[in-house]
């Protein structure tokens, strides 16, 4: 992770300046975290949308006498955040939550975070790389614990791929060639889907390509949604959609697994967490997929295709507690193999903590994918994350605003209305705006 550590350092201490609020605790306290006065168990509740987590939460119940989890799933995406986000508001937040690094640093500036140096400040610093460690420490605090890292990778069908005589595409004009090729033998087969409902993905291509959504300049936010390498990622899938060479099917929505599970979509633009949920979603097509680098633009590289950490949430009365969770769910082998452990839900995140990657990797199924090393592929493409992105103080509505244009007008209105919100968002929230 040498080639991004640097950079990620220096992007965050400039985020610092901008939020301008870490100049005093804005996180919730945390309350006294022993076991009740009755002898029951401390009890704490846990909300998250990721793969394996169930199973983690009954583990670590069997395994802990003085602190209970209590676990609820709640969408991913904007409609999770906004879920926290109100219940954080209306005094009934869960005590943790999954946190991707793009909402860590808007979910602590608007006061939902607990302020967790005194109880996990030390595990950040000794448990995970320098890089990861400024994507969840703002002036001078740790906000979250990371999770999981997650560059892009390319899933595809072995024996489609096969069928119609295309290869697996390194560059984005291969991959519109291979889209072509595919689209003339087979009027009803697609190489892949580019969906219009998930701005996480678009963000991620836009990065990229060298793309750099927010920048600071001092003490104020210099916001660049649709940005010349944006531009052109947009440019490019409103291309293959209107020359029908891709489908557009909602993300992660029946249809579009349907697709891939008739062999109507060929690949799909993932991360190494999307490998969990393809076992269950597709259980026939076991030893048909495999997974390749992301396609790039004649450089390899990667975006960040989401990666979470774990924060407590404002209003928390039991803080030691939820980090003792937290700290077993990031750094112990336990927790790591109880995630891998669920049938039902498997979870094939790439570990931020090195030391959990290779336990990972012993637990993870690799049938499925016909035995290839998934762990090994994806820490090598860590490396090829561009460096320099950094993350708005409003990245929740900016992704609506990308999402609903995008679903009217194409990526490029998308952007374009990101770019709106982002500079109408900043000064509504007091924050500085460049000229």
């Amino acid at each position: 992770m040498s080639r991004t550590s640097r950079s990620f350092r220096i992007a965050a201490t400039a985020t610092i300046a901008a939020l301008g609020m870490f100049a005093t605790a804005c996180g919730g306290d945390g309350g006294s975290t022993d076991t009740k006065s009755d002898g029951k168990p401390v009890t704490i509740e846990y909300w998250t949308w990721t793969l394996g987590a169930e199973s983690t939460a009954e583990a670590f119940n069997k395994t802990h006498k003085d602190i209970q989890v209590k676990f609820s799933e709640i969408p991913s995406g904007t409609e999770g955040y906004s879920k926290l986000a109100n219940a954080v508001k209306a005094g009934n937040a869960p005590d943790v939550a999954t946190i991707e690094y793009q909402m860590v640093p808007e979910f602590a500036s608007q006061g939902n975070l607990v302020d967790l140096t005194e109880y996990a400040g030390e595990t950040v610093k000794s448990k995970f790389p320098e890089s990861v460690q400024s994507l969840v420490n703002f002036g001078g605090r740790t906000w979250t614990v990371p999770y999981d890292v997650a560059p892009q990778l390319y899933y595809y069908r072995t024996d489609l791929f096969k069928k119609y005589g295309i290869e697996v595409p390194k560059t984005w004009d291969e991959f519109k060639t291979a889209a072509a090729k595919v689209k003339k033998q087979d009027k009803n087969a697609r190489l892949a889907s580019m969906p219009k409902s998930d701005p996480a993905l678009l963000a991620a291509l836009s990065w990229q390509a060298g793309g750099k959504w927010f920048a600071t300049e001092g003490d104020a936010w210099k916001p660049a949604v649709n940005d010349a390498a944006t531009k052109k990622v947009a440019a490019y899938w409103d291309g293959l959609i209107k020359d029908d060479l891709v489908q557009s099917f909602t993300g992660y929505s029946p249809e579009e697994t349907k697709a891939r599970t008739s062999g109507d979509t060929l690949s799909f633009l993932g991360a190494s967490w999307s490998a969990g949920g393809m076992k269950t979603a597709m259980p026939d097509l076991s030893g048909k997929w495999a997974v390749a680098p992301m396609p790039n633009w004649g450089t390899a590289a990667s975006g960040s295709y989401g990666g979470s950490s774990y924060g407590v949430l404002k209003g928390s009365e039991h803080a030691e507690a939820a980090a003792e969770f937290i700290e077993w769910l990031t750094t112990n082998k336990a927790g790591v193999e109880a995630r891998l452990a669920d049938l039902e839900s498997p979870s094939s995140a790439l570990p931020a903590n090195p030391e959990m990657r290779a336990v990972a990797a012993a637990k993870f199924d690799t049938s499925y994918l016909n035995g290839q090393d998934l762990y090994t592929l994806a820490s090598e493409q860590v490396d090829t994350i561009v460096p320099g992105w950094t993350w708005g103080p409003n990245q929740v509505d900016v992704y609506t605003a990308v999402q609903d244009a995008a679903a009217k007008s194409g990526f490029t209105g998308g952007v374009d209305a990101g770019q709106e919100k982002a500079e109408s968002g900043i000064k509504e929230r007091g924050l500085k705006l460049a000229e």
